[in-house]
């Protein structure tokens, strides 16, 4: 019986690219999008094109009735979920002195209390097979590259690395429950608005200079989710090409 894995934000990015990855890898695949309906049917129709199975659904994963529709309609779809990859998120990023309590919140109710809702529906799930893997997306902007347009987004990949290691523990022995920080990856979303200085400048500061891309994080979700990794647990990943200690 093939593996499920379950991939939030998945209409483009590193949600899209590890979807894909997973397909290849021999796994039906569930995605979740939050307003881009078109965007999602494409990686669905990708992901049928090599051969899985794709459900997609919309969700926000800060609505906690969303999220456990969306569990429900998984495991009544395939049966079952060996995988969860938490990589929805949203960045709003402004002048610290434009920022609202607001905008810090939605970030945090997407980003980090989105995370949870995910993680707390699935996690109870895997407890009862006792048996699977969830990998949260934080970033290296929650441990020492700091941005002040990314105030809110900071503070909310901070908080997926504190609720990573809680998480671990909670869902002990029977899940493994990671996280990865990626650094500056050059993503759709990341990139767009970014001008060619500000992009030479950030890959100067990496060792390997250039730019992280979705395959790169996406082969170490693969990773993470295989069986070689099953002894790796309670961990926050850094890949980010040597970047630590830059600023």
């Amino acid at each position: 019986m093939k593996k499920t894995v379950l991939v939030t934000g998945a209409s483009r990015g590193i949600g899209k690219t590890t979807a894909i990855e997973f397909a290849k890898n021999g796994y039906d695949v569930a995605i979740t999008y939050f307003t881009n309906k078109d965007l999602a049917q494409t990686v669905k129709d990708e992901i049928e094109n090599l051969g899985a199975k794709c459900l997609v659904m919309q969700c926000d994963i800060s609505n906690s009735q969303q999220v456990k529709d969306c569990v429900y309609k998984t495991i009544k779809t395939f049966g079952k979920i060996d995988v969860l990859v938490n990589n929805a998120s949203i960045a709003i990023d402004s002048l610290f002195c434009d920022k609202s309590s607001e905008t810090f919140k939605k970030i945090l109710d997407v980003n980090l209390v989105g995370t949870f809702e995910v993680s707390k529906n699935v996690g109870e799930y895997m407890v009862k097979n006792k048996g699977g893997k969830i990998i949260n997306i934080a970033s290296t902007n929650g441990i020492n590259t700091y941005y002040p347009m990314c105030f809110d987004y900071d503070a909310s990949k901070a908080g997926i690395i504190s609720l990573t290691h809680n998480l671990a523990m909670q869902f002990a022995p029977f899940v493994n429950v990671n996280a990865i920080a990626p650094g500056f990856i050059a993503t759709e979303s990341e990139t767009k608005d970014m001008d060619e200085e500000f992009i030479k400048l950030e890959e100067e500061k990496i060792f390997l200079k250039r730019a992280g891309t979705e395959l790169d994080v996406a082969n170490l979700i693969l990773f993470l989710a295989s069986d070689k990794a099953s002894f790796i647990n309670n961990e926050i990943i850094r890949i980010d090409g040597g970047m630590y200690g830059s600023f």
